[in-house]
């Protein structure tokens, strides 16, 4: 089996990779040069895992043109990497997940559909430098979740059957805080204000954030890889005094 990854040159894409590959699975990582001739990229692949750019402009757009390619060339397997809470009606960069999510259903291919919530990878830089500033609530709750172990879900899923129509929330074992993470890395967590430059969209989720936070439930995630998910502790514990240049 070879899986094609779009997106794949990007932390998220190696991390698949690197999942698929210890799984015996070959891959293919393709960015945004694939997008001078899909067809050709994709072709020879036996599926296709579809990992958009963070605030993609036009996330449907992007989605369509994969489907199509994986269509014209024969590609019968496809899985979306989406978000948890994709249909938010504050959070536009959520919603065009949820719009793409329907073209992936509507597609005619084998689809799976995989909603993470935010990864504990994202806040690493901010806690190495020892204190965690973010422009939203300190104290309200979150999944959190081990890119690692997303990645070996998304492994799971693509090659297994069993898996074709499923949309599957991927959260970690517990709901925490920015606080709380802050705390288990034993650095301060401080809200401030957003910058003057931040992008509507982001604004949007950090307004949303603020209220809610986004609460995400870690059973699917321990069922697809057959374990408890790695909680926040295990991964700073893993990852926090790691070479970030690794």
């Amino acid at each position: 089996m070879k899986v094609a990854i779009l997106g794949g040159s990007g932390k998220t894409g190696r991390a698949v990779g690197a999942a698929l590959a210890q799984a015996g699975v070959a891959t293919r990582p393709l960015g945004r040069a694939a997008f001078d001739d899909l067809p050709a990229a994709l072709a020879g692949a036996d599926a296709v895992h579809v990992i958009a750019p963070n605030l993609h402009p036009d996330e449907p757009a992007y989605v369509a043109a994969v489907l199509a390619a994986a269509t014209e060339v024969g590609i019968g397997r496809v899985g979306y990497h989406s978000v948890a809470s994709p249909y938010v009606p504050a959070m536009p960069h959520h919603l065009g997940k949820a719009v793409s999510e329907d073209l992936v259903r509507r597609s005619g291919l084998a689809w799976t559909i995989i909603q993470p919530c935010a990864y504990v990878q994202n806040l690493l830089p901010a806690l190495r430098s020892g204190t965690l500033d973010v422009p939203y609530s300190v104290d309200t709750p979150f999944g959190m979740v081990d890119l690692h172990d997303v990645a070996a879900a998304t492994a799971v899923v693509l090659t297994g059957e069993a898996h074709v129509g499923a949309t599957y929330e991927l959260g970690g074992p517990a709901l925490v805080s920015i606080a709380d993470v802050a705390a288990a890395a034993g650095v301060t967590a401080r809200r401030v204000p957003a910058g003057s430059d931040v992008h509507p969209w982001l604004q949007a989720m950090f307004d949303y954030y603020d209220d809610h936070g986004l609460p995400t439930g870690g059973v699917p995630l321990a069922a697809l890889l057959g374990r408890r998910p790695a909680s926040v502790a295990e991964v700073l514990a893993r990852d926090l005094a790691a070479d970030p240049g690794a």
